[in-house]
């Protein structure tokens, strides 16, 4: 594939991946996953000429569309540093391959991970190579890659490339597209990488129980030829949803609703590794979602971004648009990008405000508002029968972390992790942007601590000369109230008909 230059902004557009007819022509391995042997040369065919008329590719004012529409030609293999810069996976890492006759050679292996989710809560899940998700694969656009999996689970699995265009019988749905792959053996799967963009992996047998045991992973694919030049920091999360009852020691895989751990790259808040980056720096985070029911809008403080990916390409510049919150829909990945010019600690978390709790439970009974303390309060009449017992809940749930109080084994607080000033009342799918001015970093491997404001622009307790200064009364009498009339609930006009009587409706009279 070839970059086209716009000839009205003068700017070079990202060529468009290429469509299944042209993938099937490429050369890729026949036959499906089994075979090990023989591959199939590539067959140049001029494919321009079967293109329908109004294939966005042919139309003359797509911003997407490229000169030429053609297989792409043998190339070498991507190099880190040279043709890419590697993604940064928070509480994750990038799987290594090796080279064999021009090939990129992966090996993935499905097995059963002990695993931590956050300090004091472990569970034993399914996961690749020794951890949970799998190792983030990573090559470059015109890239062939031979991937081993191997099985050392006691059921049988199989590897689905989601979004990547390949050849059928590398597809891996268990029994539609291969066999699968049985205890002890290994697979091995081939193709050519026609494509860029943000993919993922993940078990295609069994999926209800194989993906929510944590079989999954980011598949990232860069362009051979790239458009802008890369960010300074790419970052790549894969969200996920687990159901783990307090004290037990194995996910749930057959629940379907109550999911009580929300994670990023696997980890729930305080567990999170925090985004470093330098003030000045361009940021892209990639985030793919393989939970198991729940979409997740993904809202980050302190910035604007643009949506410039799905997980089907890049989103034409005219057709990018600015967000504070993106939403990431099951199966699918969601690209942002920005730059950090705003120093701080920023939070960036799911905006439905279950999913930032952990290990909550859903049939917990309402005590907001209740009086526990004083004569006759509820506490005092409980500890007759259980001397050590103490209510919470009827202030929210604040404070879960800083009280101490004994939890079960193999749990965590609902909420809360240490912050500069006080508790952080978050949890789950929640972690921290730190951007930080150049000369305040000194690399992107070390934590650099909480922010520190400047002078003025912390918000603290008011004075009592900003109090007066501006009017406001320490017992809130000086703010305004909302007028009742405003607040009442409408009352709807009279009927214009007068409604017959009840149970006449309907009714036919002989």
């Amino acid at each position: 594939m070839s970059n086209r230059i716009d000839n009205r902004t003068g700017k070079r557009i990202a060529p468009v991946p290429l469509s299944r007819r042209d993938v099937l022509a490429t050369g890729a391995l026949a036959g499906g996953a089994l075979l090990l042997g023989e591959r199939v040369g590539a067959q140049q065919h001029d494919h321009s000429q079967h293109l329908p008329a109004n294939d966005s590719r042919l139309q003359k004012d797509n911003p997407a569309r490229t000169a030429q529409v053609s297989p792409p030609s043998r190339l070498q293999p991507g190099e880190s540093g040279k043709d890419y810069k590697p993604v940064v996976v928070p509480n994750g890492w990038t799987l290594p391959y090796r080279l064999v006759d021009g090939v990129k050679v992966f090996h993935l292996v499905a097995e059963e991970v002990e695993h931590e989710f956050a300090p004091g809560l472990k569970a034993i899940c399914w996961g690749y190579n020794g951890g949970v998700h799998g190792p983030v694969i990573e090559a470059v656009e015109g890239d062939r890659v031979r991937i081993f999996v191997t099985n050392r689970l006691a059921a049988p699995t199989t590897v689905h490339w989601h979004g990547v265009l390949l050849p059928s019988g590398m597809d891996g749905v268990g029994g539609l597209s291969q066999r699968s792959i049985q205890p002890g053996e290994t697979f091995m799967y081939e193709f050519p990488l026609v494509q860029h963009g943000t993919l993922m992996y993940h078990s295609h047998h069994d999926e209800m129980t194989q993906m929510g045991l944590g079989l999954t992973g980011l598949f990232v694919i860069h362009p051979r030829t790239p458009a802008t030049p890369p960010p300074d920091r790419d970052f790549a999360i894969l969200l996920h949803e687990w159901a783990i009852p307090v004290g037990s020691s194995r996910p749930d895989p057959n629940e379907m609703t109550d999911f009580n751990i929300l994670t990023m790259n696997a980890k729930a808040f305080p567990g999170t590794q925090p985004l470093i980056v330098r003030q000045g720096d361009r940021v892209r985070i990639r985030i793919g979602n393989l939970s198991a029911m729940s979409h997740h809008p993904i809202h980050l403080h302190g910035y604007v971004f643009k949506i410039t990916e799905t997980d089907g390409g890049i989103i034409p510049e005219a057709g990018q648009w600015p967000e504070t919150t993106v939403l990431v829909p099951v199966g699918s990945t969601r690209t942002v990008e920005f730059t950090a010019d705003n120093p701080g600690d920023w939070a960036m978390h799911c905006h439905m405000t279950h999913h930032v709790m952990n290990q909550m439970g859903h049939g917990l009974p309402n005590m907001i508002g209740v009086d526990t303390t004083g004569g006759g309060g509820l506490d005092e009449k409980v500890r007759y029968l259980l001397p050590d017992y103490m209510t919470m809940g009827q202030m929210g749930m604040t404070g879960m972390t800083e009280m101490g109080m004994k939890i079960p084994p193999n749990s965590i607080p609902m909420l809360g992790g240490a912050g500069p000033y006080d508790e952080i009342t978050m949890g789950g799918m929640f972690t921290i942007l730190k951007v930080r001015p150049p000369e305040n970093l000194s690399d992107y491997n070390t934590d650099p601590g909480w922010y520190t404001p400047p002078s003025g622009t912390l918000a603290d307790v008011a004075t009592d000369d900003a109090l007066r200064a501006n009017g406001i009364s320490s017992d809130a009498g000086s703010a305004p109230r909302a007028d009742a009339a405003a607040m009442r609930s409408w009352q709807q006009a009279a009927p214009t008909q007068p409604h017959a009587p009840a149970g006449t409706h309907g009714e036919h009279h002989h």
